[in-house]
């Protein structure tokens, strides 16, 4: 397994493009088994978790053609579904969380689909709960099949029908309605998530044919057609890439300017990092981060510490809180996180402690970051990244640290950003990979 070494310290200058978002690309190309005819998609992130499903595609008989690094073609016109029934497919797609994302379009267009159990991050329990019940209640049969060790859906037919989701889960509802779409008259799902990847999603869907109403609200309203067609697709800028590059910036008193960072689609994103004291600017399409000294966290108009916690769409994504938590600890005052949805997500921490900075875990779900405003600076130390977002964490940590830190289990890190030391090299950092 592969190590970054990072010398922190040095100040970073420059210019850096966000890839492609990571969350859309696991749906956009899973909705690719909706039609057979050729979709086109851009602006994809050249990472683990996406290449790892572009894969799994091939492997059911998706012809791809992967014309540059960042766009690839998809026709699915020729599926072996049985393929997903194989102990190869449950060995790698137990691998990828993302590859529970297959099993709406399965549904829908060949009217079986196979889970095997899901991997992905180990972040505290990820059900699939709000997917299952989406199913069943389109009308799929849900059972256990104990030959091939995996979970089966089958329906002869989906019909639509009124759902509130028991969660706005952004996977869950991406999901039924990919489902949805290819079922007998008109389904109606409520509490759905609306971040900017469903919308995404619903768009693309409705370049194919697709009747969706309600986009960009919690209430989606699906009218089922009887086929899709092919289309084109360009994906986002990923976002928690842009909020990691603005704590990158602070971190390292670096000035640092995110090129088409697609602003309009941050929600609340600048804002919390500006609570947090970081000066940046929107010039067009792009976001300016000054080099600063200093920055001092806000405080409740009451006087009361800040809190920052995560909450469905239009409110703060869960995955930037790790980021969050350690431009914290360089800031003037202190922060009350509050990551909600997972409770092991904070459990990295105590690396964060090790390496100088002071945080209290209240609980699995709660920690107080007091700020140490550049006084002492954080020191490098060897470490494990223990999931994407918080190895992408302790690299900024390393990187505005004294001395030199290893970084173990980068995998975790390339899963969800495509080659970011060579990225960062060319802002000005000391990092290297040694295998």
């Amino acid at each position: 397994m592969s190590s970054f070494e990072v010398i922190g310290g040095n100040q970073l200058k420059g210019s850096i493009e966000p890839q492609g978002a990571k969350n859309e690309a696991l749906q956009i190309i899973s909705a690719v088994l909706l039609t057979d005819q050729l979709v086109t998609i851009t602006n994809i992130p050249d990472i683990l978790d996406v290449n790892l499903l572009i894969e799994l595609l091939e492997d059911i008989g998706v012809k791809t053609n992967r014309v540059s690094r960042d766009t690839c073609t998809f026709q699915a016109d020729n599926i072996n579904v049985d393929f997903l029934a194989s102990e190869a497919f449950r060995k790698k797609g137990g691998r990828l969380r993302g590859s529970v994302m297959l099993a709406g379009p399965m549904l829908a267009r060949f009217k079986r689909a196979y889970i095997p159990k899901p991997g992905g991050d180990k972040i505290g329990r990820r059900r699939l709960d709000t997917h299952i019940i989406g199913f069943e209640k389109l009308g799929a049969k849900f059972e256990y099949d104990e030959e091939h060790s995996c979970f089966r859906l089958s329906s002869p037919q989906l019909k639509g029908c009124f759902m509130c989701l028991d969660e706005p889960s952004v996977t869950g509802t991406a999901n039924i309605l990919m489902a949805a779409v290819l079922a007998q008259d008109t389904t109606t799902i409520y509490n759905a998530a609306c971040e900017p990847y469903i919308q995404q999603l619903c768009k693309m869907l409705t370049r194919m044919g697709a009747r969706i109403s309600g986009i960009s609200s919690n209430l989606l309203v699906v009218e089922g057609v009887e086929k899709l067609s092919g289309t084109e697709h360009r994906m986002l800028p990923d976002m928690i890439e842009i909020g990691s590059f603005i704590g990158l910036a602070a971190m390292t008193q670096s000035e640092i300017t995110i090129k088409n960072a697609g602003v309009e689609h941050l929600g609340v994103i600048p804002e919390k990092f500006q609570q947090l004291g970081i000066q940046l600017a929107i010039q067009g399409d792009d976001i300016y981060i000054p080099a600063q000294d200093s920055y001092q966290v806000q405080t409740f108009m009451d006087g009361g510490i800040l809190t920052i916690y995560d909450h469905p769409w239009p409110g703060f994504t869960p995955d930037l809180l790790s980021i969050v938590i350690v431009v914290a600890t360089q800031a003037i005052g202190s922060v009350l996180v509050h990551q909600k949805m997972f409770e092991s997500r904070l459990f990295f921490v105590d690396k964060l402690i090790d390496m100088g900075a002071q945080i209290i875990l209240c609980d699995p779900h709660r920690a107080t970051v007091i700020g140490l405003g550049r006084k002492q600076s954080l020191r490098g130390i060897t470490m494990s990244s223990p999931d994407i977002r918080a190895g992408q964490a302790l690299l900024i940590a390393a990187l505005s640290a004294e001395g030199k830190s290893t970084i173990q289990n980068i995998e975790q890190i390339d899963r969800g950003y495509q080659r970011i030391d060579e990225r960062l090299r060319a802002l000005g950092a000391n990092i290297k990979r040694v295998p």
